[in-house]
């Protein structure tokens, strides 16, 4: 995976273009196998119960069985990272639209590092097989792509644990908070449950979330 940040000067829109073209021009080498990227077009609203970053950035996932000359990526402005993941999709939509068209829905980025207080298998632990089916029950999750960060690919990769993409089928399912969180009556209960569960794991203070859309440049066949 890759993480590329834009510039204040630049508009969404720009942005945008700028990573479709970038990606475009990679999914023709034919040693990659696949190509997708999750990024941000649009402001987040301005209330939200999710704290929502305004910034720019795209997190683009590429598989390959052979090596990739990833010299264009790494040398693309705003590049803070590659990393090799273990990629892991407890729910998982089926594809039924084109490449290069949007993913139906919206998309939730969460970029997270490990809560100092706790060792690494307790964070795999607690994050795998506590915050995931606590995930699934509560929220109208459509595809679940969870990825742990295995191995800085260059040395200026900025330091993350975990980047997580989650798929709702449409916006309101993410920003109505009682879609988000079920039912009016237990809204608030799951609320301070995911919040609890959440910080008993990750540094929550470094954590960064975004409203994104997906787009798969080219599908694995």
């Amino acid at each position: 995976m890759g993480l590329i940040r834009g510039s204040q000067e630049e508009s969404y829109p720009q942005f945008q273009k700028k990573i479709i073209t970038l990606l475009s021009d990679l999914a023709k080498d034919p040693d990659m196998d696949s190509l997708s990227v999750v990024l941000t077009v649009q402001k987040p609203p301005f209330f939200s119960v999710i704290p929502f970053k305004k910034d720019k950035i795209a997190s683009v996932s590429f598989k390959s069985i052979h090596p990739i000359d990833l010299e264009s990526l790494q040398s693309m402005p705003g590049c803070s990272g590659i990393y090799e993941v273990e990629e892991a999709l407890p729910m998982a939509y089926q594809k039924t639209w084109k490449d290069t068209e949007p993913t139906p829905g919206v998309n939730l980025l969460t970029l997270f590092r490990k809560k100092k207080s706790i060792d690494y298998e307790t964070f795999i632990r607690r994050w795998h097989h506590g915050h995931t089916p606590l995930s699934l029950k509560i929220h109208p999750l459509w595809n679940y792509n969870r990825n742990v960060v295995m191995k800085n690919q260059i040395k200026s990769s900025e330091s993350w644990d975990g980047i997580v993409e989650e798929h709702f089928r449409t916006a309101s399912d993410l920003l109505n908070p009682a879609r988000f969180f079920g039912h009016p009556l237990t809204m608030f209960y799951r609320m301070i449950q995911v919040y609890l569960d959440t910080r008993s794991f990750l540094d929550y203070a470094t954590m960064e979330t975004y409203l994104a859309v997906e787009y798969h440049i080219k599908t694995e066949k």
